[in-house]
Protein backbone atom coordinates (compact mmCIF):
# COMPACT_ATOMS: atom_id res chain seq x y z
CA UNK A 1 0.00 0.00 0.00
CA UNK A 2 1.17 3.80 -0.22
CA UNK A 3 1.33 6.13 1.90
CA UNK A 4 -1.17 8.40 0.87
CA UNK A 5 -3.51 5.13 1.10
CA UNK A 6 -6.01 4.16 3.55
CA UNK A 7 -7.36 1.06 5.03
CA UNK A 8 -10.80 1.64 5.80
CA UNK A 9 -12.42 -1.75 7.56
CA UNK A 10 -16.33 -2.42 7.20
CA UNK A 11 -17.69 -3.92 10.67
CA UNK A 12 -20.80 -5.55 10.41
CA UNK A 13 -22.36 -3.30 12.20
CA UNK A 14 -21.77 -1.16 9.05
CA UNK A 15 -19.33 0.95 11.27
CA UNK A 16 -16.69 1.62 9.12
CA UNK A 17 -12.62 2.43 11.16
CA UNK A 18 -9.84 4.14 9.54
CA UNK A 19 -6.71 2.00 10.55
CA UNK A 20 -4.67 4.66 9.60
CA UNK A 21 -5.96 7.05 12.11
CA UNK A 22 -7.81 4.32 14.18
CA UNK A 23 -11.05 6.08 14.44
CA UNK A 24 -14.48 5.43 13.48
CA UNK A 25 -15.44 7.97 10.37
CA UNK A 26 -18.73 7.78 8.25
CA UNK A 27 -19.18 8.34 4.67
CA UNK A 28 -18.43 12.11 4.67
CA UNK A 29 -15.01 11.45 5.84
CA UNK A 30 -13.68 8.96 3.28
CA UNK A 31 -15.27 11.40 0.94
CA UNK A 32 -13.03 14.40 2.07
CA UNK A 33 -9.74 11.89 2.15
CA UNK A 34 -10.50 10.79 -1.19
CA UNK A 35 -10.97 14.61 -2.19
CA UNK A 36 -7.48 15.17 -0.75
CA UNK A 37 -6.31 12.85 -3.00
CA UNK A 38 -5.47 9.79 -0.47
CA UNK A 39 -6.35 6.25 -1.72
CA UNK A 40 -9.07 4.91 0.35
CA UNK A 41 -9.78 0.84 0.04
CA UNK A 42 -12.78 -0.15 1.81
CA UNK A 43 -12.68 -4.35 2.92
CA UNK A 44 -15.11 -6.26 4.84
CA UNK A 45 -13.45 -6.70 8.33
CA UNK A 46 -14.89 -10.29 8.83
CA UNK A 47 -14.01 -11.87 5.24
CA UNK A 48 -11.33 -9.18 3.57
CA UNK A 49 -13.83 -9.38 0.56
CA UNK A 50 -13.14 -5.51 -1.12
CA UNK A 51 -16.10 -3.12 -0.63
CA UNK A 52 -14.60 -0.27 -1.95
CA UNK A 53 -16.27 0.23 -5.20
CA UNK A 54 -20.00 -0.27 -3.40
CA UNK A 55 -18.72 2.51 -1.02
CA UNK A 56 -17.84 4.88 -3.56
CA UNK A 57 -20.98 4.17 -5.08
CA UNK A 58 -23.11 4.96 -1.78
CA UNK A 59 -21.04 8.36 -1.39
CA UNK A 60 -22.42 9.24 -4.53
CA UNK A 61 -25.40 8.39 -3.84
CA UNK A 62 -25.53 10.26 -0.51
CA UNK A 63 -24.24 12.98 -2.13
CA UNK A 64 -26.83 12.95 -5.04
CA UNK A 65 -29.50 13.13 -1.84
CA UNK A 66 -28.34 16.17 -0.73
CA UNK A 67 -27.77 18.16 -4.13
CA UNK A 68 -30.40 17.95 -6.65
CA UNK A 69 -27.79 18.15 -9.40
CA UNK A 70 -25.91 14.96 -10.16
CA UNK A 71 -25.58 12.56 -12.58
CA UNK A 72 -28.11 13.09 -15.20
CA UNK A 73 -31.48 10.66 -15.22
CA UNK A 74 -30.58 8.65 -18.76
CA UNK A 75 -27.15 8.17 -17.54
CA UNK A 76 -28.48 6.50 -14.77
CA UNK A 77 -31.13 4.70 -16.87
CA UNK A 78 -27.98 3.38 -18.71
CA UNK A 79 -25.89 2.61 -16.58
CA UNK A 80 -28.57 0.10 -15.46
CA UNK A 81 -29.80 -1.55 -18.85
CA UNK A 82 -25.89 -1.82 -19.04
CA UNK A 83 -26.26 -4.94 -18.43
CA UNK A 84 -23.57 -6.66 -20.59
CA UNK A 85 -19.68 -6.34 -19.85
CA UNK A 86 -18.98 -4.60 -22.98
CA UNK A 87 -21.37 -2.22 -22.49
CA UNK A 88 -20.73 -1.45 -18.82
CA UNK A 89 -17.15 -1.22 -20.10
CA UNK A 90 -17.65 1.55 -22.63
CA UNK A 91 -19.80 3.67 -20.07
CA UNK A 92 -17.02 3.31 -17.78
CA UNK A 93 -14.54 4.02 -20.20
CA UNK A 94 -16.74 7.22 -21.46
CA UNK A 95 -17.48 8.40 -18.16
CA UNK A 96 -13.60 8.68 -17.24
CA UNK A 97 -12.57 10.06 -19.95
CA UNK A 98 -15.61 12.86 -19.75
CA UNK A 99 -14.14 13.63 -16.30
CA UNK A 100 -10.63 13.67 -17.66
CA UNK A 101 -12.08 16.11 -20.28
CA UNK A 102 -13.70 17.85 -17.28
CA UNK A 103 -10.10 18.06 -15.24
CA UNK A 104 -8.14 19.65 -18.03
CA UNK A 105 -10.48 22.29 -18.55
CA UNK A 106 -10.59 22.93 -15.12
CA UNK A 107 -6.76 23.31 -14.61
CA UNK A 108 -7.13 25.22 -18.10
CA UNK A 109 -9.26 28.04 -16.90
CA UNK A 110 -7.51 27.62 -13.28
CA UNK A 111 -4.34 28.44 -14.45
CA UNK A 112 -5.74 31.43 -16.82
CA UNK A 113 -6.97 32.63 -14.18
CA UNK A 114 -3.52 32.65 -12.26
CA UNK A 115 -2.45 34.43 -14.84
CA UNK A 116 -4.86 37.26 -14.84
CA UNK A 117 -4.32 37.67 -10.91
CA UNK A 118 -0.74 37.65 -11.27
CA UNK A 119 -1.16 40.35 -13.50
CA UNK A 120 -3.71 42.37 -11.77
CA UNK A 121 -1.62 42.22 -8.55
CA UNK A 122 2.10 42.75 -10.21
CA UNK A 123 1.27 47.00 -11.46
CA UNK A 124 4.84 47.32 -12.01
CA UNK A 125 5.18 44.48 -14.86
CA UNK A 126 2.29 45.41 -16.61
CA UNK A 127 3.69 49.37 -16.90
CA UNK A 128 7.20 47.42 -17.89
CA UNK A 129 5.07 46.04 -20.66
CA UNK A 130 2.81 48.86 -21.63
CA UNK A 131 6.31 51.01 -21.58
CA UNK A 132 7.85 48.27 -24.05
CA UNK A 133 10.41 47.25 -21.59
CA UNK A 134 12.19 43.95 -22.63
CA UNK A 135 9.90 40.36 -21.72
CA UNK A 136 10.26 38.67 -18.98
CA UNK A 137 11.83 35.86 -21.42
CA UNK A 138 14.46 38.06 -22.98
CA UNK A 139 18.24 37.02 -23.53
CA UNK A 140 20.31 37.32 -20.54
CA UNK A 141 22.92 39.70 -23.05
CA UNK A 142 19.94 42.29 -23.56
CA UNK A 143 19.26 42.87 -20.15
CA UNK A 144 23.11 43.03 -18.99
CA UNK A 145 22.95 45.87 -21.58
CA UNK A 146 19.95 47.30 -19.97
CA UNK A 147 21.01 46.92 -16.65
CA UNK A 148 24.22 48.74 -18.08
CA UNK A 149 22.57 51.77 -19.58
CA UNK A 150 20.11 51.92 -15.76
CA UNK A 151 23.63 51.80 -13.66
CA UNK A 152 24.92 54.39 -15.90
CA UNK A 153 21.82 56.87 -15.82
CA UNK A 154 21.44 56.24 -11.79
CA UNK A 155 25.32 57.36 -11.87
CA UNK A 156 24.34 60.64 -13.80
CA UNK A 157 21.52 61.45 -11.71
CA UNK A 158 23.28 60.81 -8.70
CA UNK A 159 26.13 63.00 -9.92
CA UNK A 160 23.63 65.90 -10.70
CA UNK A 161 22.07 65.23 -7.20
CA UNK A 162 25.97 66.12 -5.36
CA UNK A 163 26.05 68.60 -7.67
CA UNK A 164 22.74 70.27 -6.68
CA UNK A 165 23.94 69.43 -3.15
CA UNK A 166 27.22 70.79 -2.71
CA UNK A 167 26.68 74.21 -5.21
CA UNK A 168 30.26 75.86 -6.41
CA UNK A 169 30.17 79.41 -4.61
CA UNK A 170 29.43 82.27 -7.05
CA UNK A 171 31.26 84.07 -8.88
CA UNK A 172 32.85 87.47 -8.23
CA UNK A 173 31.57 90.08 -10.88
CA UNK A 174 35.18 91.15 -12.54
CA UNK A 175 33.50 94.90 -12.67
CA UNK A 176 36.43 96.92 -11.71
CA UNK A 177 38.53 94.63 -13.68
CA UNK A 178 36.79 94.89 -16.82
CA UNK A 179 36.41 99.40 -15.61
CA UNK A 180 40.05 99.52 -15.44
CA UNK A 181 40.12 97.81 -18.95
CA UNK A 182 37.85 100.06 -20.79
CA UNK A 183 39.35 103.13 -19.16
CA UNK A 184 43.00 102.51 -20.21
CA UNK A 185 42.11 101.13 -23.70
CA UNK A 186 39.78 104.23 -23.71
CA UNK A 187 42.52 106.67 -22.83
Amino acid sequence: MKSSSVLIKKYGNRRLYDTAASRYVNLDAIAALIREGKEVRVVDAKSGRDLTRLTLTQIITEDAKNKPTGLPLELLRQLIVASDQVRQEFIMWYLKSAFDTYQKVQEAVQNRLGEVQSVILSPVEMMKKFLGATPPNSPPAAAATELDALRKRVAELEARLQKQAHPKPPRRKKTKYLKAQASSRGS
